[in-house]
């Protein structure tokens, strides 16, 4: 199902979703490796600078962008001239990057500042270190292509040329970081999340016209070709969703909110066995960053309990076809989103409590 088998196993380790709130890049680069030590990531930091914004940051050298003054904001404009020569030169660059592995032409798909101020600090704190996996980040296809319009107020995702925009631009940012992270560190392995907070809404009347071979090959794609570079694919949706989607896109990964839905994935229970089966894993999302007055309750004992009811319930539901070993192994931890709208000591609480329930499982299940 997935091509490259990886020798290096994520079973129960933790890591977290992208966001955090701190003013000053360094402070999160601590806080991150002090924190992370085995899937460390970087972090948007929108309150260094809204430009680090989710919907924003991967802007840079996608053809056909540009800010709106009138409603201030970034649309996209699929018609002009310029577009279409930008166009060309786009898919020539992609052509050669991603068929060719000619990667010239890749550091025009850069991720730098005012788009991040954290992962150069983040590159150089990786390197110095012997770290088997590098957790990195771009928003996903459905979330950018029903989050960026034109000016008549057109989701991009129901333009059929650029919605392959979004599908390349975001390939090739992807494939950027990987680049980066191998230059840090050749052996250590990247695991890629496309944030798809949309996902939760597909299905829905909000959406009732888009198809889902529509969704499922734009992830596809995206997903084929991370996993073709050496890396590890992962979908985070920060709610409940059509998990079947995310199987059928063959991704590694399905990362959700696993502390309001843990028990969400066993309605899917029969696709999930062919999922874990086939090696894919499961990203817990159950430190409760969505909920501040959950977060500031809950308890270390509280979160294993949910975790250990949400894989009982898995299994149940499977009707013997899954085993409860295979759900333990093919399991790590994440917080259900991102931290970035959270006071300080919410986030740093949420930063612990998912590493230390990481730690505790270890230890409980025997794992190194």
């Amino acid at each position: 199902m997935f091509g490259v088998i990886f020798l290096k196993k994520l079973t129960l380790k933790a890591t977290a979703v992208g966001s955090l709130p701190h003013k000053n890049p360094q402070d999160a680069i601590d806080l991150i490796f002090e924190e992370f030590k085995e899937i460390p990531f970087w972090p948007q930091l929108s309150g260094v600078d809204k430009h680090e914004e989710m919907t924003v940051q991967y802007i840079q050298g996608i053809p056909g962008i540009f800010y709106d003054e009138k409603n201030a904001k970034f649309c996209y404009d699929s018609q002009s001239d310029e577009f279409y020569e930008a166009l060309e030169e786009f898919f020539m660059d992609y052509e050669s990057i991603v068929n060719e592995k000619d990667f010239t032409n890749l550091d025009k798909y850069a991720i730098t500042k005012p788009y991040t101020s954290a992962i150069p600090l983040y590159l150089e704190k990786f390197k110095q270190g012997n770290y088997d996996f590098a957790k990195c980040h771009i928003i996903g296809p459905f979330t950018w292509g029903t989050s960026l319009c034109d000016v008549n107020n057109l989701c991009a995702f129901y333009d059929e040329t650029y919605r392959e925009v979004i599908i390349k631009g975001l390939t090739l940012k992807a494939l950027w970081q990987i680049q980066q992270v191998k230059k840090a560190n050749p052996d250590a392995v990247v695991v890629m999340f496309m944030d798809e907070p949309v996902m939760s809404q597909f299905g829905t009347s909000a959406f009732i016209t888009v198809k889902k071979e529509e969704v499922v090959d734009a992830l596809k794609e995206i997903a084929g070709v991370i996993k073709d570079f050496g890396g590890l694919c992962a979908v985070h949706c920060c709610g409940k969703s059509d998990w079947s989607v995310l199987i059928d896109a063959k991704v590694n990964i399905i990362n959700f909110d696993a502390f309001a839905y843990s028990k969400s994935l066993g309605a899917y229970a029969c696709e999930m066995a062919d999922f874990l089966k086939n090696g894919g894993y499961i990203a817990w999302g159950i430190v409760p960053t969505l909920d501040k007055d959950a977060l500031e309750k809950t308890n270390l004992q509280q979160l294993e309990q949910k975790y250990e009811e949400a894989v009982d319930d898995l299994v149940k539901k499977s009707k013997g076809k899954i085993d409860r070993e295979l759900v333990i192994q093919q399991s790590f931890f994440t917080p259900s989103c991102g931290a970035g709208s959270l006071p300080m000591n919410l986030a740093q609480k949420a930063m612990r409590l998912v590493n230390e329930l990481s730690a505790d499982l270890k230890t409980k299940y025997g794992v190194n």
